[in-house]
């Protein structure tokens, strides 16, 4: 077949290493970026494929986020901006894994399965990050994309939700937005500066935010915004690029280590936010009066912005289902909150964003946010349009006019198609400037139950079952009544056990009413992982 000369040719030009396996997984491949030519030339097949299978526009991200500098990866990009379908992540997994002499088979095999007619037209979008690898690998993308006949548009440095959102734009001809850069830029800062509007008086201390770009192409593309703002947010940024990708800041540094990036300079109650490498998470923290750190994770953000729209909701006279949808690694104490006094919907989903995003679609306002700080919000089709039909209504009084008219800002100033530290950075600053809120004020809505996550090594993870979002134990039989006995023993108290999603552990989290009491229990409940679920090595140490 002539059509797979070139893509035979070319490969040629791309070769896999013999016996290496990699898997598409939550984050798609990922990484030394030594191992990665072959597998980025295969997915800019593959992305031609898709798109000519979906008769749309398909993205491939080149990143590895929130990686070490040596990684990176690779994503692929459905039409309506969202993650890759199942199905298609285990062709990408086939299609990486096949050895050189193997590729067409793999390849016909494919087109035979999804039927795909190979005269439609194919567009593919492609991006990458600041890493060095990243020109030639996105180089391989192209080179892929090309051997298959197809059209590709190089986006060059972007943020990974900007392709997201770029792709969304072009396959719903513009209605999403402009699919440019600039388009993205001016679209989100119009709604930023229209929502600040409504914000009375603002200081300029009030204006100002420090930003820790985690030296990735988010810190790029912040400063290529600013203009945008016209001053309404006045940006400090850190970690700018000069220095080392993710090296002790981003977002999961700060998370993970609870303290703010090296080099960043806090005075009491400023606050700042952290972006990860690729930019589609965000987390923000402060240091109080006594130098305390003190951070604000996914779920306060969810709790604030969902506290936000149900406000609004409720002020427009707007009959819409609105939830929060977490996972079981959610803070017991933002659960509580949002059910008990805002009276808001929660859903527990599977960890892992696919699951979260899903979930979110099922409602009207749907918002999620992972603890580390990835999430969005999304509005049906239905909600968009009675938000859009009430801020255009002559007939209406003063206040619903006013929530109609912050709600159609606040859904243009959001990234409906995946989680995005620069939109997300902007929908939390205009919610707190529209309220008058501090960071510290905001931090008060409720308090963390102190928790503690540890990891236990097994022989075989798959011998762990969950049930119930993971928060229940299927099997090993007899390790959820141990669970369920041991939580008994102390206050507010609650723990689960998951398999992780790529090695030989089981994940445990734990939390308490005391930093003491949540240590206790997750070391009591690791004991019992390690005995009931074949542990390997020495069984686990007390930690204190």
């Amino acid at each position: 077949m002539a059509q797979f000369q070139e893509v035979s040719k070319q490969s040629g030009l791309h070769p896999k290493p013999a016996g290496l396996v990699l898997q598409y997984g939550t984050a798609g491949f990922r990484t030394n970026a030594k191992l990665l030519d072959h597998v980025m030339f295969r997915m800019g097949v593959l992305a031609t494929l898709r798109s000519k299978k979906t008769k749309a526009t398909i993205g491939v991200m080149v990143t590895a986020s929130h990686n070490p500098e040596e990684d990176n990866g690779v994503k692929l990009i459905d039409p309506m901006g969202e993650m890759v379908t199942p199905a298609w992540e285990g062709y990408a997994s086939q299609l990486a894994n096949a050895e050189q002499e193997d590729l067409l088979a793999a390849l016909k095999d494919i087109i035979e399965k999804e039927a795909i007619n190979m005269s439609q037209e194919a567009n593919v979008f492609v991006g990458k990050d600041t890493r060095s690898s990243s020109a030639s690998l996105s180089q391989a993308v192209l080179d892929g994309v090309s051997s298959l006949g197809g059209h590709s548009k190089d986006y060059g440095l972007v943020t990974t939700p900007q392709l997201h959102y770029m792709v969304c734009c072009q396959n719903t001809q513009g209605k999403y937005g402009d699919a440019t850069v600039d388009g993205y830029y001016r679209k989100l800062s119009q709604a930023f500066i229209q929502l600040t509007k409504s914000a009375s008086n603002r200081t300029d201390d009030q204006k100002h935010l420090i930003v820790d770009g985690a030296n990735g192409i988010g810190a790029l593309k912040v400063r290529e915004m600013e203009a945008h703002l016209k001053k309404e947010l006045q940006i400090s940024l850190f970690n700018d690029g000069k220095g080392k990708l993710n090296h002790q800041c981003g977002a999961d540094f700060v998370k993970v280590q609870q303290k703010p990036p090296t080099g960043v300079e806090m005075s009491p109650g400023e606050p700042c936010c952290s972006f990860d490498g690729d930019a589609d998470r965000i987390v923000y923290y402060y240091s109080d009066s006594e130098g305390q750190f003190h951070l604000l994770d996914g779920d306060k953000i969810a709790t604030l912005i969902s506290t936000f729209l149900k406000e609004l909701l409720t002020q427009a006279g707007l009959d819409l289902k609105i939830a929060v949808v977490q996972t079981a690694y959610a803070n017991g104490s933002s659960t509580r909150y949002l059910e008990d006094t805002m009276k808001v919907l929660v859903r527990c989903t599977k960890t892992g964003v696919k699951h979260l995003h899903h979930a979110a679609q099922e409602f009207d306002v749907g918002v999620y946010f992972e603890a580390n700080g990835h999430g969005t919000v999304l509005f049906s089709k239905a909600a968009e349009e009675k938000i859009q039909q009430l801020a255009e209504d002559a007939g209406i009084n003063d206040e619903r006019k006013r929530a109609a008219r912050l709600l159609q800002n606040t859904v243009d100033v959001i990234n409906q198609t995946v989680g995005d530290a620069i939109s997300d950075m902007l929908l939390i600053e205009a919610i707190l400037a529209i309220k008058g809120m501090t960071v510290q004020q905001w931090d008060s809505i409720y308090s963390d139950l102190p928790n503690r996550q540890l990891k236990v090594k097994v022989s075989d993870r798959r011998v762990i079952d969950t049930a119930d979002a993971e928060r229940r134990a299927v099997s090993p039989a007899g390790l959820q009544d141990a669970i369920d006995s041991l939580v008994k023993k102390y206050r507010q108290a609650r723990s689960f056990v998951r398999p992780s999603g790529t090695e030989d552990v089981v994940r445990v989290y734990a939390e308490a009413e005391t930093q003491e009491s949540a240590d206790s229990l997750a070391h009591e409940v690791s004991l019992a992982v390690y005995r009931l679920a074949g542990g390997v090595g020495d069984e686990p140490k007390p930690l204190h």
